[in-house]
């Protein structure tokens, strides 16, 4: 008997997904913010070291892509208890990865600063923040599997209600760890880091609580350390094309960073304050997104492959009305939004020109947050990366430096080229969709379902 469709509309799973991105953009604003008070050069450390942590985590990529897919599958097909098998395997597999990732962080912060061109001025400030930030990199990597779990039984309110425990926490304890409070001694961007690591803690524990009271979960000690090979080479066979995508993306990105930070410290910092403004427009994309994964993982594993095209077309069509208003919307606050961060004319000056730049460019994006999402929940995670990799490398990475060096257009150089990759990958995949070329993908995942099924 085929399982019967998921009751929840797309904005049920969408919006609280979107509240937990704009919490998590809101703390690294304030961070951002906090940072810039202390001096340009804290704030471009700040956000450069962010810019490696994230790129590092990117490695979790490399399972966390397939968690909630397989997840998404197992359960549309009525396979619970394998998707409680792949819940386990990914807390182990996490905690491998989170552990290689922290420790790259805390050995090489200086290195790898240096490989990002940091100018000298920052230098001294990012290298002990990024060190004192690696461990939280183990904490979000089980958090980041969890809530994965957690998001594919449908449960986005509670991951909601997690988040918005740690995001308190962290800047309840970072306010006063940066600025000095009483007896606390001002320790700048390292006090930053060490309530994050805190609120991990706390992100951990609860959800270890909400995967025992929602799900019936228990972790076993062997699950923090033990991968079935099984349910680990499930996960691969979509995570690895979706870590391979990320990671690609996140390359080519820092390549962009670089340039910027070739540019100067203030160049630097004005592509820092713009870029966590862009952030908060590419929210409602992102959101929509994920929860098109969700929602399409259930109707594949179910065999429901019409209802799960006519879900994606419609998700892009607001997406791309949504994407344009709210950045123009920021585009026009951008002179307020920008004195967040920094009074430097020069500096809002220039952010100004990048974020009116952001209305050509999130529409771009939105294709590929909810069209990728789309055809990884459906099977079809090696296309994304064969079609995508060639534009990051070519345009993304070899534009930034094209337009922004060579050519000496500077700061819009780069986002002219973010543009073109976004616009290029995000029509290529929706040919993809559109065309069905996701359809023979869809129909081997549903029998390898109803084969488990019989076995």
């Amino acid at each position: 008997m085929t399982p019967a469709l998921p009751r929840p509309r797309l904005f049920t799973l969408a919006w609280p997904l979107f509240v937990e991105f704009l919490l998590g953009i809101g703390v690294g604003v304030v961070g951002i913010a906090l940072a810039a008070r202390m001096s340009d050069a804290a704030g471009a450390g700040f956000a450069l070291s962010n810019q490696i942590a994230a790129t590092l985590f990117i490695v979790f990529r490399i399972i966390g892509a397939g968690i909630g897919v397989v997840i998404t599958q197992n359960l549309g097909g009525g396979q619970q208890a394998g998707a409680e098998r792949v819940a386990r395997a990914a807390l182990g597999a996490s905690t491998w990865i989170g552990g290689a990732t922290a420790l790259l962080a805390f050995f090489g912060a200086t290195p790898m600063l240096r490989l990002m061109s940091a100018p000298a001025e920052v230098m001294p400030l990012a290298v002990p923040f990024l060190t004192v930030l690696a461990p939280a990199l183990l904490l979000d990597a089980w958090n980041a599997a969890m809530a994965g779990v957690m998001r594919a039984h449908l449960r986005t309110r509670d991951t909601l209600a997690v988040i918005i425990a740690m995001h308190a926490s962290h800047l309840a304890l970072a306010i006063p760890l940066m600025i000095g409070a009483g007896p606390l001694p001002a320790l700048g961007l390292p006090g930053f880091a060490l309530a994050l690591g805190a609120s991990r803690v706390l992100g951990v524990a609860l959800h270890l609580w909400l995967w025992r009271l929602r799900l019936g979960l228990v972790p076993r000690w062997r699950d923090w350390w033990h991968a079935p090979r099984r349910e680990l080479a499930a996960m691969l066979h979509i995570g690895l094309p979706g870590a391979a995508e990320n990671i690609a993306y996140r390359l080519a990105y820092m390549v962009s960073v670089s340039v910027a930070a070739h540019l100067g410290a203030q160049a630097l910092a004005t592509q820092a304050y713009a870029s966590q403004l862009m952030y908060g427009v590419l929210l409602f994309g992102l959101a929509t997104g994920l929860g098109v994964e969700i929602l399409v993982g259930h109707l594949i594993g179910a065999g429901h492959w019409h209802e799960a095209h006519k879900l994606v077309r419609r998700a892009m069509a607001r997406g791309l009305m949504v994407s344009i208003a709210v950045a123009s919307v920021v585009a026009l606050t951008s002179p307020w939004l920008l004195r967040l961060f920094t009074q430097d004319p020069q500096i809002i000056a220039a952010g100004q020109m990048l974020l009116w730049m952001t209305i050509v460019l999130e529409p771009g994006r939105t294709f590929n947050l909810v069209v990728i999402n789309a055809l990884r929940a459906a099977g079809d995670a090696r296309y994304p990366v064969a079609v995508g990799s060639v534009s990051m490398l070519i345009v993304l990475a070899g534009g930034s430096w094209l337009l922004g060096i060579h050519f000496g257009w500077g700061l819009p150089g780069l986002w002219l080229a973010y543009a073109a990759d976004e616009w290029i990958r995000g029509l290529l995949m929706w040919r993809r969709w559109a065309t069905l070329g996701w359809l023979p993908h869809a129909r081997a995942v549903r029998r390898r379902l109803r084969a488990a099924q019989v076995v």
